[in-house]
């Protein structure tokens, strides 16, 4: 009998250990796993010297669909070549979306993995683009986040570091991008991202808010923020629920937040507060929920060897629609049942976020070896959902050449269009700026009838940003007394050369 009673307290006090040894590990994973991917200093800053009398345009294409022009052009609208730049991230005026603002990672000399906070201009919708140079010559700067509030202020977050202390500086333009004010701290750390609140007339009108890898953090183990204040001061430090990384942010059409981000294991978690928007109220986080996804966020894949895969987007419904408050994550993932190295995974919720559907797979290519990498995800104000990423389906064997592809859904997520290629093939591993990877992340913003989307690409032989608009190609037949008016629309609008007309006609004319 004391043998038996030995032995149930040994077991007992195993089984109680079972539960912390599963933590330390899981967290230790976490740790290693976003740990292996930081942005520092390295490389000592070097000019551009190539001659650039030899220069081309900078590259445009037109098409019914899709418009692309590059952004990082010099003063002529030319290529500057020897330089190098990726991870763009994209802000629109809400007052008027001809005015668009474009940062991304600027290496003056692919010699060099010295990078600084690059941004140009459009007043125009696109069609033309100027880039003044950097926010601040010589400073280390990576991971730009941009976004705008309700007044048409453009904020631009970035990260700098010194030695191994990280710091981001959130700097403000009330020009549309062509000046832009000294900076003001927001505490930050690596991997961070930023969204800043436009509901209208919602307590949260204008706070901004921000969160980090929890790791590279300059206040751990906190890594969130918020500014109540439109970006004049930042909140303390504080710590998000279920410890999400390389991830992003959305406010629903109520003002509640939410984050999502990789976990140690595979899927995603999602994090949610409805009380962030007041002013009054300290920031809780209502719950963090897993969501399952069959794969895992993941990098140092074959087609960008030094960096991500993709990073988890996540947006709302704020439509007046069927589908108002919905939610919304897809990532490219390697997956868990096939094997794939990189698919589209799309989830959702339709009880804010505390249930998700089953994973579903956005890219219609046959097999399981092709890369989709880099998928991105905006919903529009009708509640079209948009998604793009960069696919390998056309790549000739032995080869990473990608292009870029777009599938939406009309009917919150239920059913997706048959995936459009977009823009021809490329090779991803031109023009490495001593680095080897074509960054991290595209950005995109949804209107009601286009999608407005900044990425990268090697069309010129070297890693450039670009602007690109993204019309939907409806094909379906609809029943003829759901149309009785001719609805004609154009992009853009004034336009310069070249318009895009946009036209339903009723099946009975």
């Amino acid at each position: 009998m004391r043998t038996q009673n030995k032995r149930i307290k040994l077991l007992c006090l195993f089984l109680m250990t079972v539960p912390a040894l599963s933590y330390t590990q899981v967290a230790n994973y976490s740790k290693e796993r976003a740990s292996t991917h930081q942005e520092l200093p390295d490389d000592s800053y070097l000019q551009n010297t190539h001659d650039q009398r030899n220069a081309k345009a900078g590259y445009v294409k037109k098409g019914a669909s899709f418009f692309t022009i590059q952004v990082n052009v010099n003063a002529s609208g030319g290529n500057i070549l020897g330089d190098a730049a990726n991870e763009p991230s994209l802000g629109i005026d809400p007052t008027n979306p001809d005015n668009m603002v474009i940062g991304w990672r600027q290496f003056d000399n692919i010699n060099s993995n010295f990078r600084q906070a690059g941004y140009g201009y459009t007043s125009d919708a696109g069609q033309s683009w100027t880039f003044p140079g950097v926010i601040e010559p010589g400073v280390f700067r990576s991971d730009p986040v941009l976004d705008s509030d309700s007044d048409g202020n453009i904020y631009y977050n970035s990260l700098t570091a010194n030695g191994s202390v990280y710091s981001c500086q959130v700097f403000k333009s009330t020009t549309g991008g062509a000046l832009w004010d000294p900076g003001v701290d927001a505490n930050g750390g690596d991997k961070q991202w930023m969204v800043i609140d436009k509901t209208d007339d919602g307590v949260g009108e204008g706070n901004i808010y921000s969160f980090w890898t929890s790791y590279y953090s300059m206040c751990y183990p906190d890594f969130f923020t918020r500014s109540i204040d439109g970006g004049n001061s930042f909140e303390n430090c504080e710590v998000v629920d279920g410890n999400p990384y390389w991830g992003t942010m959305a406010v629903g059409p109520d003002g509640e937040l939410y984050i999502v981000g990789a976990v140690p294991w595979d899927g995603l978690v999602v994090v949610k507060s409805t009380t962030a928007q007041n002013p009054g109220f300290p920031v809780y986080w209502d719950f963090d929920q897993q969501v399952e996804m069959d794969g895992y966020l993941t990098m140092q894949v074959a087609v960008n060897p030094a960096g991500l895969l993709g990073q988890a987007y996540i947006d709302v419904d704020r439509s007046e629609g069927p589908g108002r408050g919905n939610v919304y994550v897809l990532a490219s993932m390697a997956r868990i049942s096939t094997g794939d190295p990189g698919d589209v995974m799309f989830a959702r919720s339709t009880d804010g976020g505390q249930t998700w559907s089953a994973p579903l797979r956005i890219n219609d290519n046959p097999g399981n070896y092709n890369i989709q990498w880099f998928g991105t995800m905006s919903v529009a104000p009708n509640g079209r959902i948009d998604a793009v990423w960069l696919d390998t389906r056309d790549a000739l064997p032995g080869t990473y050449f990608s292009s870029l592809y777009y599938s939406f859904s009309d009917d919150q997520g239920e059913s997706w269009s048959v995936n459009q290629r977009l823009s021809d093939a490329f090779d991803p591993h031109l023009g490495w700026p001593q680095q080897d990877k074509m960054g991290d992340y595209f950005d995109m913003e949804s209107d009601e009838t286009s999608a407005h989307l900044a990425w990268a690409n090697t069309f010129n032989g070297e890693q450039d940003v670009y602007y690109g608009h993204i019309i939907p190609q409806y094909v379906a037949i609809e029943d003829p007394e759901k149309q009785n008016l001719l609805s004609l629309t154009n992009y853009p609008n004034p336009f310069v050369d070249q318009t895009t007309i946009r036209y339903t006609i009723p099946s009975s004319s």
